[in-house]
């Protein structure tokens, strides 16, 4: 293994967590870390199945969870893209003085 590569996340059968909500998880933190970058494609459903060792349908509803969660957007004939992340240290709401 090289300096420049991360060691791949494990997931765990045995947990009581469905594997597809274990890789959703992973997949994730590759978007919260930059790993992933906006507005780029996420590997793709036999890619992470291949790489995870799961079953293409356990990678399938991974992405679903991902849609749900707003991580990602989907788009037909060319995959599934990462979505742009609103900024978290910016203030949701000012209180007005008055």
């Amino acid at each position: 293994m090289s300096d420049t590569e991360q060691p791949k996340a494990t997931l765990d059968p045995m947990s009581a967590r469905p594997l597809y909500v274990q890789l959703a998880d992973v997949i994730a933190g590759k978007i919260k870390s930059g790993e992933l970058a906006p507005d780029r494609p996420i590997p793709s459903e036999n890619h992470l199945a291949d790489e995870y060792g799961v079953a293409r349908l356990t990678a399938r509803r991974a992405a679903q969870e991902l849609r749900e969660r707003g991580l990602i957007v989907t788009v037909r004939g060319k995959g599934s893209f990462v979505v742009e992340q609103p900024a978290v240290d910016a203030p949701e709401e000012v209180e007005p003085n008055a």
